[in-house]
């Protein structure tokens, strides 16, 4: 949109995305309407926090008025709440990006999360940093005034939360901005000052700058002294309290605050590091998973500040991608103030602030993982971004690995590496493991029958960072971690049950029989697999598909085709199960009439089958229903 100042204030349309947003909280039934004030009060003291940085390399912008402040006004007669700060302010253009439309990434994941529930979808608006639109839910009228910092024009915007808004010049003496709410009918709680101090105390008393309640505009009465303006909050940056002194509805609303969030923190961690480096941090893990947990940028979320000066709040030095769910602030005295971006980038300071950061918070999940329930809970939302560790951070590796739970085809919960070593059986040397999609399908998997008919425990992988991470850690302990399709001979050298394993020896094709089958098959299908060969792994299927010992997977060859990357095929194995009725069958006609072309018919049916139980398409439909149909027919029809 144009930047050139119009005469009269611009008619224009929300994106249809903040239209859903205003439909959810214009007509939600919400029982906690003040958390408006919260969210507003917020955002007034990040814009306050955003210019004292800025002044910082251009002081001008401040002169005359140093001191930040959030201002709370009431005007009984008009019915309307003012809030006031003397931070940043916009101009035109951030008026519209900001209050127009929704400017951040992640808004297709935003509105997939949406689920028509009223009360969760005003959390994930609170999470995803659009907390202006709540006042929606006590306002009819919206109308924003504001001048940014160094700039002449002042704007004013104004809504009535029904698909549309203006935006026009407008004169406003002082830097920042002033938001009014006309109030809807029934919304005269916000216009009494004791319920707004209230609420102050309960949401944003740990807000670092004054929330000052402006004095009645009315003379006093005869008897009474002047009504002064009064501070509603403590106005001291929370993180700097002794934990002694807050409680835990202060860190919990000091959460809400930095995270923009209406859950409750899975886990707080306050602490104050003094010697050679200073700093104080105040982080939190989130009770549920941000919306933009997996965005390509991988931002951090934690606010950087030097003697309680807001610097950055994506400081990509501060904690490495895999700790990206963490939120918080993190504050130290020996960074200098005027630091740039590029400087933090590579400052000894910063580097050691955050070893000692990442060496507390993996100490912390430890202790946490000592309660299963509530680990699960963790691990549930965030173990994907954890593991992320495994493969970027080779001096930690081995802590992350220790947090790292599974599920596996012991059917018993999520598991350690550890509990699952302390499980292997007679015989079995490695830690196996499995990658796909969805853990219930991979339970099914003809890959892991006969670990399955011998009880060896087999990780069932489903992130995507799975198919990576096993790759860089190689081993567990004395343990390599091996995927099934390496796992070659290793079955036969596990022990089962001795009956069991003679008893199947016994129900194979002879090794003669199966060896002819082999090479009919080989011959018929061609180029379609790299190899055809007799499977130690198979018992109930007749055939399944796998990799070489040292090729790519299956699922990782089909996560990059999905993602339109560069994947060189994988020479494809055809197993072949010897002791299935059907390839028993297969074998005893191949050896009877050579080139039997039915022998071809059905290898290729086979392999689409076992194409089907991979997740993959076949290549050729109409081959594949014409072969199945006249397979069904002689089934029937003899």
């Amino acid at each position: 949109m144009s930047s050139t100042t119009p005469e009269a204030p611009e008619d224009l349309r929300f994106e249809a995305e903040v239209t859903r947003i205003l439909d959810i909280v214009v007509n939600a039934l919400y029982s906690e309407k003040e958390i408006f004030l919260r969210e507003l009060i917020s955002n007034a003291s990040d814009a306050c926090d955003r210019l004292r940085y800025q002044a910082l390399t251009e002081p001008h912008l401040t002169e005359g008025d140093a001191d930040f402040r959030v201002e709370l006004e009431i005007d009984k007669a008009a019915r309307t709440l003012t809030v006031r700060d003397n931070g940043i302010g916009m101009n035109r253009d951030d008026l519209i990006a900001n209050l127009g439309t929704i400017a951040r990434s992640g808004t297709g994941e935003f509105l997939k999360r949406l689920s028509g529930d009223s009360k969760a979808d005003i959390s994930l608006i609170g999470q995803f940093g659009v907390g202006f639109y709540s006042a929606f839910m006590v306002a009819g009228r919206i109308e924003v005034l504001t001048r940014k910092a160094g700039e002449d024009q002042a704007w004013q915007w104004a809504s009535q939360g029904d698909g549309r808004f203006t935006v026009g010049p407008a004169g406003k003496p002082a830097r920042g901005t002033e938001i009014t709410l006309h109030l809807k009918e029934g919304e005269d709680e916000f216009l009494e000052a004791q319920r707004l101090r209230h609420i102050v105390k309960t949401y944003s008393d740990h807000i670092a700058i004054p929330v000052v309640l402006k004095a009645a505009a009315e003379p006093p009465r005869e008897g009474e002294d002047a009504p002064t303006d009064e501070t509603l909050n403590t106005a001291s940056a929370l993180w700097t309290r002794p934990k002694s002194e807050i409680t835990e509805e202060q860190y919990k609303e000091f959460y809400h605050h930095v995270a923009h969030g209406f859950d409750d923190p899975w886990h707080t961690l306050h602490l104050k590091a003094e010697g050679a480096i200073e700093y104080t941090a105040l982080l939190f893990v989130p009770g549920t998973k941000p919306f933009d947990l997996f965005q390509p940028e991988r931002k951090p979320h934690v606010k950087l500040y030097v003697n309680r000066v807001f610097i950055t709040d994506d400081c990509e030095g501060l904690l490495p991608p895999y700790l990206r769910f963490m939120r918080g602030v993190v504050d130290s005295p020996d960074l200098p103030l005027n630091i740039s971006r590029e400087m933090l980038q590579n400052n000894p300071v910063l580097a050691k602030i955050r070893t000692g950061l990442v060496g507390r918070i993996l100490s912390d999940l430890k202790k946490r993982a000592e309660d299963k329930e509530a680990y699960a809970t963790f691990w549930a939302a965030f173990g994907a971004v954890l593991k992320e560790g495994l493969y970027e951070d080779f001096a930690k590796r081995d802590e992350i690995l220790d947090l790292c739970r599974f599920r596996t085809t012991n059917g018993s919960g999520l598991a350690s590496l550890a509990e699952v070593a302390g499980r292997l059986k007679e015989g079995q040397k490695a830690i196996y493991y499995l990658t796909g999609d969805d853990p219930e399908a991979l339970m099914q998997s003809p890959q892991i029958e006969g670990f399955k008919a011998k009880g060896i425990e087999v990780l069932l992988l489903t992130d995507p960072i799975d198919e990576f991470w096993v790759s860089s850690v190689g081993t567990y302990k004395e343990h390599p971690i091996k995927s099934v399709a390496q796992a070659g001979k290793d079955l036969s050298e596990i022990k089962g049950e001795a009956a069991d394993e003679a008893e199947e020896k016994a129900e194979e094709a002879p090794e003669d029989k199966i060896a002819g089958l082999i090479g009919v098959m080989k011959t018929a299908l061609g180029e379609a697999v790299k190899e055809v060969r007799a499977s130690e792994r198979l018992r109930e299927s007749p055939v399944c598909l796998s990799s070489d010992m040292d090729g790519m997977s299956l699922h990782l060859q089909r996560l990059l085709k999905a993602h339109n990357a560069d994947a060189p095929e994988t020479p494809r194995v055809l197993e072949i199960n010897p002791r299935h009725p059907i390839i028993k069958a297969l074998a005893e006609r191949a050896e009877a009439t050579a080139n039997d072309a039915e022998v071809g018919e059905v290898a290729h049916l086979l392999l689409d089958q076992a194409r089907i139980v991979e997740g993959e398409a076949v290549p050729d439909p109409a081959a594949f229903a014409r072969r199945l149909s006249k397979a069904l027919e002689q089934g029937l029809l003899g």
